[in-house]
Order: structure tokens, then C-alpha cells, then sequence
């Protein structure tokens, strides 16, 4: 270990070693950003001044969509500016904010997916009794515990990471500081704070995924017994957005974590990129395309854009 040289940074290896290629892969991800960006701050801005979304379903759906925002601006943008400035270097201190909070937020979608599961089980299975069961104070509840439990795992997980020294090649073969890459570069002998918090934070994943299959099998099994096919379909379409956007964010990440090295650097990069910015961009198309209550609510919301900028023209010209 006498000749063992501990890092300092790290260089995150991106799309391609052309200059023009990164400029234009930044800018492929500047109008993906902006996308998933724009869309999860409208649905926010429509669920808070709409008092008609003001329900348990869309309280959930609003904190996801804060969660993804936080998410996708962790690894993003600093990919845009390296891709513009040609610059992959990234300082330890940088790469332990981007495993702090990508763990944490990844965390709370995956708590908040299970509290919306939860909901549509009450909504569904319990129907007479689902104002009392998802109470405002429940709800507050259960999305406070959803942050604070994705920020204590990605904390004991940043802690257990970089409590130990690297060394070796200081290369990320990702655009963004991910455990995996860095469990090739440790140079400790002992890996057992890391195991813990990894075992910690798989068995609180099992947990919630457990929690979404069981919730489904009994949502399933009552709307069969629903007996019109109008009454299927509606209780259908509450719950088909939920369990999309669930299997959309459960499989990206599998294939990131789970999964082994390929034999083809660009493809492990690909599944990064989908796990980043499919499942934050595609949660607001999912919950709105075939949402006729989100519908409603854009419409009157331009209505009173439009109402109020004809108002302030004709009081002007007045």
C-alpha cells in the first residue's frame, strides 16, 4: 500500500471523446432537462392553486414530482456543463453531494410510490372509510416520513462510501457518480460499514415493493368483483398511472444496479440515462394524458392566464 496514491478526483467518462459530440450531447440533455424539468413544475403549479386536486392522490403526485425535480437537477446539468466545457473532472466533495442526494431522492420516490399504492388500496378497498383512513395529518405523515427516510439512507450510504479512501484509476465509467463504480476503487480492507447500509437499504426497498404487490393483488381482486365493466375501467385508470410509473422507476434502476457490466461501456450509460430522466420525464405524461382532472385543471388555469391578460389589456388601453 506504500505505493498506493489516494485520489483527489475523479473523471467522469462521458459519450464520447469528440469535441462535437459532447457539445451536442449536451444539448440533447439541456432539452431533455428542460422537458422533464418544465412538465413536473406544471403539474406542481396546478395541483397547489387547483383546490379540486386538492385529494391524497394528487398530495402523493405532487411530492413525487418534487422529488424527481431535485433528482434529475443532481446529475443533469452538471453533465450539460462538463459537455459544454469539455471539462469530465468532478472533485470527491462534488461526487459525494451527487451520492448523497441521488440516494436520498431516489429513496423517496421509491417510499412515495409505495404511500400512493397505499392510497389507491384505501381508495378502492375501503372506499366509506378513505376520509378518515388518508386524514390530512396521515398524509403529511406519511410523505415526511417518505423525505427524511431517503435522506437517512442516503446519508448512512454517503457516510459509509466515503468514510474509506480510493485509490488506483480515478475513472467513472458513467456520467455521474454511482456506487457501483465506486466499490471498483476502494482500497480498504474492510467494506462492512458499506454492506450495512447496501443491506439496509435493500431490505427497506423489498419492503416497499413487497408493500406495492400485495396493495395490487388486493386492489385486482376487488375490482373483478366490481360488476359492471364501467366500474372496472374507472377503478382501472386510477390505478394504471401508479403501477406504470412504478415499473418504469423499479426497472431503470434494476438495470443500473443490479445488473452486471456489460461488455459495451455506452450501453451500461444508456440504462444511466434512462433511469436519470425517463422516469422523471415521463411521470407528468403518464398521470396527465389520460387524467381528465389534470385535464381540467390546465384548462382553467390557462382560462384564468388568458381571462386576467385580457382584463389588463382592456384596462390598459382604457
Amino acid at each position: 500500500m506504500s505505493n498506493v496514491t489516494a485520489l483527489t478526483r475523479f473523471i467522469l467518462v462521458g459519450f464520447s471523446d469528440v469535441q462535437e459530440l459532447q457539445t451536442l450531447c449536451g444539448v440533447l440533455f439541456l432539452v431533455m432537462y428542460l422537458a422533464a424539468l418544465m412538465s413536473n413544475i406544471l403539474i406542481i403549479t396546478l395541483i397547489t392553486l387547483d383546490l379540486q386536486l386538492q385529494t391524497p392522490m394528487y398530495f402523493f403526485l405532487k411530492n413525487l414530482s418534487l422529488l424527481d425535480v431535485f433528482f434529475v437537477s443532481v446529475p443533469i446539468p452538471n453533465f450539460i456543463v462538463n459537455s459544454l466545457t469539455h471539462n469530465s473532472s468532478i472533485s470527491i466533495l462534488g461526487c459525494a453531494f451527487q451520492i448523497l442526494l441521488m440516494s436520498s431522492f431516489s429513496a423517496g420516490d421509491v417510499f412515495v410510490l409505495t404511500a400512493m399504492s397505499y392510497d389507491r388500496y384505501v381508495a378502492i378497498c375501503c372506499p366509506l372509510h378513505y376520509e378518515a383512513i388518508m386524514s390530512c395529518s396521515v398524509c403529511v405523515l406519511m410523505a415526511g416520513f417518505s423525505w427524511a427516510t431517503g435522506l437517512f439512507l442516503g446519508t448512512i450510504y454517503t457516510a459509509g462510501i466515503f468514510s474509506m479512501s480510493f485509490c488506483g484509476s480515478n475513472v467513472i465509467p458513467q456520467f455521474f457518480c454511482d456506487i457501483p463504480s465506486l466499490l471498483r476503487i476502494f482500497c480498504s480492507g474492510t467494506l462492512v460499514v458499506i454492506y450495512i447500509s447496501i443491506g439496509l437499504g435493500t431490505c427497506l426497498g423489498m419492503s416497499c415493493f413487497l408493500c406495492v404487490v400485495i396493495s395490487y393483488f388486493y386492489i385486482f381482486w376487488t375490482v373483478l368483483k366490481i360488476p359492471t365493466t364501467k366500474g372496472q375501467s374507472k377503478a382501472f385508470s386510477t390505478c394504471l398511472p401508479h403501477l406504470i410509473v412504478f415499473t418504469v422507476f423499479i426497472a431503470s434502476a434494476s438495470f443500473v444496479y443490479l445488473k452486471t457490466s456489460s461488455n459495451s461501456p455506452i450501453i451500461d450509460r444508456l440504462f444511466a440515462v434512462i433511469y436519470t430522466v425517463l422516469p422523471p420525464a415521463l411521470n407528468p405524461v403518464i398521470y396527465s394524458l389520460k387524467n381528465a382532472d389534470v385535464k381540467c385543471a390546465l384548462r382553467r388555469l390557462l382560462q384564468n392566464v388568458f381571462s386576467r391578460g385580457s382584463l389588463h389589456l382592456t384596462l390598459k388601453s382604457s
